[in-house]
């Protein structure tokens, strides 16, 4: 038997950048998830047309309500109904938790590596959020890729004072006034003193479009780290 389709209702939209927002529902006998999956999105029109997406979940389990994030795709189908026009009190279906690859689990104590490429820090984000909540000793490493400034998710999240959290933004378009590091994709010099401060069976989680993923994995691998501690999550 598959997993059911529940009914979701939209109780609150927060935005994250110009066209990119978190998504707040109820879903009523949510069964909770782990940091890291993700669920599918079901809208059905009136003429009977149904189009599925799948989103990943930007926080960690709380009772019967859960978050998404949505990044607006210039003339997507579903994502930026989804990011600007579904009134708060609507109701979409979703199935899921989904995934059960991709995660972080709360009784892990070692150091973690993650690599965000844009929209691909949403279930990172749980991750970091999950680890805050535990109280877990093992800090996390954040190096996150944004192409401007204005494009970063969690800006205040991830500002937080937290000494077991270690976070470092990069951009590929446009850099801050002042910064050392110029625009450009990520190097194996970005990763390097993160990953420095890692052990030898660390996990690494990389999320982001499909050519960032691939690059980052073979930039990972040229570095001698064990392939099979990396765990990749990846659209587009």
């Amino acid at each position: 038997m598959g997993i059911a389709w529940r009914t979701a209702r939209l109780v609150e939209r927060r935005p994250q950048t110009a066209t990119a927002r978190s998504l707040v529902f109820t879903v009523p006998g949510w069964p909770g998830h782990l940091p890291g999956q993700h669920v599918d999105v079901r809208l059905t029109a009136d003429d009977g047309y149904q189009t599925v997406r799948s989103y990943s979940l930007a926080a960690p389990a709380d009772g019967d309500r859960i978050e998404l994030g949505v990044q607006a795709v210039p003339d997507g189908e579903v994502s930026p109904y989804l990011a600007h026009d579904l009134p708060p009190g609507a109701d979409v279906e979703l199935r899921g938790p989904l995934g059960n690859w991709f995660v972080w689990r709360p009784e892990q104590t070692e150091p973690v590596l993650l690599v965000a490429g844009g929209s691909g820090v949403v279930p990172l984000a749980a991750m970091i959020r999950a680890r805050s909540g535990t109280g877990t000793r093992g800090p996390f490493h954040l190096l996150y890729c944004a192409r401007t400034p204005d494009e970063v998710w969690y800006r205040d999240h991830l500002a937080e004072r937290d000494p077991q959290l270690d976070v470092r933004i990069v951009y590929t378009r446009r850099a801050l006034p002042g910064s050392t590091r110029g625009p450009g994709r990520v190097t194996r010099g970005d990763l390097d003193k993160q990953a420095a401060q890692l052990q030898p069976d660390s996990p690494v989680y990389v999320c982001g479009p499909t050519g960032f993923v691939e690059s980052v994995s073979n930039l990972l691998i040229d570095m001698r780290w064990d392939p099979a501690a990396i765990r990749t999550e990846r659209f587009g």
